[in-house]
């Protein structure tokens, strides 16, 4: 299927690696020209080459930190306007709620909610003026399905749920559609890292907490990031154009539950 994306301009957002980089792999074989923004510059130039080498495509690169008004005014500066935007943002440490000051909290809301929200304020109104835009926040399955111990990234991506919900009815005739990913469990760096930290605290070998929890999953297998990054591609497509406001959840059946 062709897109009908091609030449294109999207910003993707914590796109060096995972889920990030997914997409924007994605996008960049469908021929949208890429801006690649992440906080540390070595694995951001990583990825920079890996998906020109595997796409040929156009890719530019802002070092930046998109939770802070400082990192997002760095991208806009050098790109002002964009056709679609991937927002994306690793969530903040589990924990106990009762260990949650109002710091922890503003630094959550900061992150998953309001970072967010304001790199599409920034971008929004060029989209709908220009007749066509793709809005594509990246949040979690843990939005649908609540785990203990993730309240700080459940509640703040939560707030973003719901203000994607009131704002994309009134974007989507002007051709501008705001959807979210909910992805669960990838096979991704950061998983990874989970399994080892879950290792360390139980004294287990982390092949052993691998298959586990793998063992545990429907589809008996962890979800392949080129996985991901497809939907995502599909979100940002011409022909995805009636699909807006929603959640799409990619876990592979995970979430025991009808709707």
């Amino acid at each position: 299927m062709d897109m009908g994306i091609t030449g294109r301009k999207a910003l993707v957002c914590g796109a060096s690696a995972g889920l990030g980089l997914a997409c924007a792999t994605a996008l960049a074989a469908e021929g949208v020209e890429l801006v690649i923004a992440a906080r540390t510059e070595a694995p951001l130039l990583e990825a920079a080459a890996r998906l020109v080498a595997a796409t040929q495509g156009v890719v530019h690169t802002v070092v930046a930190d998109v939770t802070t008004d400082a990192g997002r005014a760095r991208i806009l500066t050098a790109h002002p306007s964009f056709d679609i935007l991937v927002t994306n943002a690793g969530g903040p440490a589990p924990g106990d709620f009762r260990n949650w000051e109002r710091e922890h909290w503003l630094a959550a809301l900061d992150a998953n909610m309001l970072a967010p929200i304001a790199l599409i304020r920034a971008l929004v109104d060029g989209m709908m003026e220009r007749g066509f835009g793709r809005i594509v926040n990246i949040t979690s399955s843990a939005v649908k399905a609540p785990v203990d111990g993730l309240g700080l990234s459940t509640g703040a991506r939560s707030g973003l749920t719901g203000f994607v919900a009131g704002l994309a009815r009134s974007t989507v005739a002007k051709g501008v559609t705001i959807n979210n990913l909910l992805p669960g469990t990838f096979d991704t760096a950061r998983l990874a890292g989970n399994f080892a930290a879950q290792a360390s605290r139980q004294g287990l070998d982390v092949e052993q907490v691998r298959a586990a929890r793998i063992a545990k999953h429907p589809a008996r297998r962890l979800g392949r990031p080129e996985e991901f990054g497809a939907a995502c591609a599909f979100l940002c497509s011409a022909q995805a154009g009636y699909i807006n406001g929603q959640n799409l959840l990619l876990d592979g059946g995970s979430f025991a539950g009808t709707w």
